[in-house]
């Protein structure tokens, strides 16, 4: 028996590969396919089930394109409802792999058709589950995502308190837990960074498994504290749900090569986004005018579903060389298959015809130093709330990066502004975004709140939540 977990951090989810006597299982396959069918070929092996957990929000998976290629049936759990030709299983339910079982655990909560899958290993014992979003390393799946109808968040969280302690907690110590996601995900609060424990240990560390927790405490805890989700979820839900063009088609359209009169021309046309994955530094450095930086080094896809608003947006490339087919892939991940082309010869061949092109004015922190010392500047921390609250400079005002449009009337018109967040991605998202909106005033801090810390600007921990915005805290 083989278990591989195939871990993507940009979205902080883990795929899982499961082989046995030839025979393969793959639970909760990513948007692009043919790492799967490339892995089991080199191994003599034949995909035979793909496994889904629950419709996920946060990636289209790749279920329906692997299953089209190999042939081997999606299964679902009990109460799922997709609009394609798939096996859903019953509660309890069990499919053989080799000198394998995989049995179905329904551990609905997160969402309703929620599924947790219990391998037992060649001596029929219990050896590892596929959580899902039903149960992380630290963590628990938000119950707010599948509200439908008269079913509530509480009513969800209710669920789920059962599901845990009815069908997971009962297993042995020893048994391996492999969940969807993990620190960075949108689909929990309190995710572990290691990606791989024991049931045993969760049970010692994790909240949400507290000996003697009453429901009502379960249902308390696991809702306090929600942030809104990404906007793109609901779109992605309905893509798992109902299907989805074949990614090969959005690679080949996303990957058209475009000269830079081409590249304005389409621009102007058809009001494209003018995307820009490139790093940080080099957009500060010189860019298109309202373009907007999300970099491929950084959190991309989350970024891109939570600020980009419509999946059908079209949107244009500006990459590094070599990096175009990577950047579309990953924008797939999540719904957005939109993409027309990109610059070919990037940035410096925009640059090179002649076309306009702007900057972003970026200090350092010891500049920024001497200025707080002399003057009384406008600082805005775009980092999140949570990380505003436990340190930041005094005076300095919160506008998280997710929600940056709502502060649009706090920031000057003329007067300089300054911005900054942890490490320099988001704030030159923001800034990005700002520039786009006609804020040409702002001044970047390079290194984000790390160099402000070693430059010795005096933070402060202390915040009255009333302050916030959306009274958030």
């Amino acid at each position: 028996m083989k278990v591989e977990q195939i871990y993507t951090g940009c979205l902080a989810q883990g795929a899982y590969y499961i082989e046995s006597k030839g025979e393969v299982a793959i639970i909760d396959p990513l948007r692009e396919v043919d790492p799967y069918i490339a892995k089991a070929e080199k191994e003599g092996a034949k995909i035979k089930y793909i496994f889904e957990t629950h419709f996920h929000a946060d990636f289209v998976s790749g279920h329906v394109t692997l299953s089209q290629l190999t042939g081997a049936p999606i299964v679902f759990g009990p109460t799922a409802h997709p609009a394609f030709e798939a096996i859903i299983a019953e509660d309890g339910q069990e499919f053989k792999l080799g000198d394998v079982v995989i049995k179905v655990l329904h551990t609905p909560g997160h969402t309703m058709e929620s599924t947790t899958y219990l391998l037992k290993d060649e001596s029929a014992k219990d050896y590892a589950i596929f959580s899902g979003d039903t149960l992380f390393l630290g963590d628990v799946g938000r119950p707010d995502l599948a509200q439908k109808g008269e079913v509530t968040q509480d009513d969800l969280a209710g669920y789920l308190y059962d599901s845990l302690r009815t069908k997971i907690m009962p297993l042995a110590n020893n048994v391996i837990v492999y969940p969807g996601h993990g620190a960075g995900s949108a689909c929990g609060k309190n995710m572990m960074k290691e990606t791989v424990d024991t049931l045993g240990n969760q049970k010692k560390v994790n909240y949400a498994l507290r000996e003697n927790m009453t429901k009502s405490e379960f249902i308390k805890e696991v809702t306090d504290g929600l942030a809104p989700p990404p906007q793109y979820f609901p779109l992605n839900v309905k893509m798992n749900k109902e299907g989805y063009d074949n990614i090969d088609t959005i690679i080949e359209k996303g990957t058209k090569a475009l000269t830079a009169d081409e590249f304005e021309a389409v621009a102007n046309s058809i009001e494209a986004l003018v995307l820009d994955v490139r790093h940080q530094d080099d957009f500060i450095k010189g860019h298109i005018p309202r373009s907007i930086f999300i970099g491929l080094q950084g959190g991309f896809a989350p970024w891109v579903g939570a600020l980009i608003k419509d999946v059908k947006q079209p949107i244009l490339l500006i990459t590094d060389p070599g990096m175009e087919e990577e950047a579309v892939i990953r924008l797939s991940r999540v719904g957005f298959d939109n993409t027309l082309g990109y610059l070919k010869g990037g940035f410096e061949a925009w640059k090179s015809a002649g076309k306009e092109y702007d900057t972003i004015s970026s200090i350092s922190a010891e500049t920024f130093k001497s200025r707080l010392e002399t003057e009384n500047l406008n600082v805005f921390d775009v980092r999140k709330d949570s990380e505003y609250a436990s340190e930041h400079i005094e005076n300095a005002k919160n506008a998280s990066l997710e929600f940056i449009n709502d502060y649009l009337s706090e920031i000057p018109k003329e007067a300089p502004f300054y911005v900054h967040c942890a490490g320099g991605y988001r704030s030159v998202i923001a800034a990005s975004i700002l520039k786009s909106r006609g804020f040409h005033n702002l001044i970047d801090v390079a290194g984000g709140m790390k160099a402000i810390r070693e430059a010795g600007i005096p933070l402060t921990d202390f915040v009255c939540p009333s302050t916030l915005k959306n009274g958030k805290s």
